[in-house]
């Protein structure tokens, strides 16, 4: 019965319950919409890292991570590729040579990281050859070809075919140079990553450095899915644990390789979440201050219910359902139309690209898809409740300072 006459109620005054119920859709709209952007633009730029930059998992000697010294190689790159690939989760492994260089044209010079890379394999761990905006990913007769940047072509000002000096430390400990050209020029959603890195074949660094092109610094690891990254290692390092015991091999996650990319990831859940709870500490108080006014309006009509016999744990009940009524209400809706608009925003997607420049430096792609797990809509709503309950304390408090006997005479 208390039910019944909580959520009647509700609807006495219908354009109040109405507005705050609409202020709730509202807040949990903007709070929920913002959570969902702040993840989906984080989740973009990690999965852009993994598939365009750094791979899930890389393998290194541990003293090439110092200085990017050519001598520590990874022995018996083949075969650890080989091990890998049969790895449950695994969805492709390769090898490469990697060092720091520097690129210089008729124009200018700058400091590079060059990749010499198995060009098949390497389709099958980066995207890059999909993000290529002129020449073509080493389908090309040029002797020494080389796939660079855009922010890097700016800068060298080079286009397709023209030709850049390399100046790299061979194996040897002498400075080597050499000539290629540009077969291609790509553009990820990161600037500086397409300002600083050069990918060539294999053989041919190999070959300028002076070591066997069986010969990798570098092992690169793609996974089916991120979730997998934890429990892969683990298995590549079980798998390496004798080299790696032997300090001659290390084994990093993309957490390990880019600990701020981590942070940013979990800051931003943590710091939307906090934005998503101030939304509804502020609208609590639009919730307290209308049912003040509610009952402000009613005391005749609860004193005569507390004088014909209703007690006041049942005043106290009723006052908290009828709060708890009206958030709930606002709240499912407002968690409705939220998950309807993260879902037609996560397909259709959010053009940013008149900053897509300020973005692109910072590493975040000017397209995002707004994304938003279920637990998170289950966590909000569990908020709502909790801000429903408290919300519903004061006035109820309010009631039961009623009198009866004053209260039926009361003049509303």
């Amino acid at each position: 019965m208390i039910f019944s006459i909580a959520w009647k109620n509700v609807w006495r005054n219908k354009l109040r319950s109405s507005i705050v119920i609409a202020s709730i859709i509202i807040g949990l709209l903007g709070g929920i919409l913002y959570l969902a952007f702040a993840k989906g633009m984080v989740q973009q730029q990690v999965s852009s890292a993994i598939h365009s930059e750094i791979s899930n998992i890389q393998i290194h000697h541990p003293q090439f991570l110092i200085n990017d010294e050519i001598q520590y190689i990874v022995t018996n790159p083949d075969d650890k590729v080989n091990a890998i690939r049969k790895i449950e989760g695994v969805a492709e492994a390769t090898s490469r040579i990697t060092s720091a260089a520097m690129a210089s044209s008729a124009i200018t010079g700058t400091g590079i990281f060059i990749k010499g890379i198995n060009v098949e394999e390497e389709k099958q761990i980066t995207n890059i050859h999909t993000l290529l905006i002129d020449g073509t990913y080493f389908d090309t007769k040029l002797r020494n070809p080389a796939i660079i940047g855009e922010k890097l072509a700016k800068k060298l000002n080079v286009k397709v075919r023209s030709k850049i000096v390399v100046t790299i430390q061979s194996a040897s400990g002498d400075i080597s140079y050499s000539a290629f050209r540009v077969a291609g020029i790509f553009k990820t959603s990161n600037s500086n990553f397409d300002l600083m890195n050069v990918f060539v074949k294999k053989q041919d660094l190999a070959y300028i450095i002076g070591i066997e092109d069986t010969q990798a610094t570098e092992v690169a690891v793609l996974l089916n899915h991120n979730n997998l990254t934890t429990a892969a290692s683990e298995k590549i390092a079980t798998l390496f644990s004798e080299e790696i015991s032997k300090e001659i091999l290390v084994v990093r996650t993309w957490e390990d390789i880019s600990p701020v990319l981590k942070m940013m990831n979990e800051m931003t859940i943590q710091y939307s979440m906090i934005f998503v709870i101030i939304i509804l500490v502020a609208l609590s108080f639009g919730i307290i201050n209308t049912m003040l006014m509610a009952i402000m309006e009613r005391v005749r009509e609860i004193g005569m219910l507390m004088a014909i016999g209703m007690n006041k744990i049942q005043v106290f009940f009723m006052i908290m359902l009828e709060t708890i009524f009206l958030s709930i209400t606002g709240g499912v809706l407002g968690l409705a139309l939220s998950w309807a608009l993260v879902t037609i925003l996560g397909i259709s997607g959010i053009d940013l690209s008149a900053i897509a420049e300020g973005l692109n430096s910072m590493g975040y792609s000017s397209f995002v898809y707004p994304e938003l797990d279920f637990v998170y809509y289950a966590l909000i709503g569990s908020l709502v409740i909790v801000t429903a309950i408290f919300a519903s304390i004061m006035p109820a408090r309010k009631a039961l300072r009623f009198n009866p006997a004053e209260a039926v005479r009361h003049d509303a």
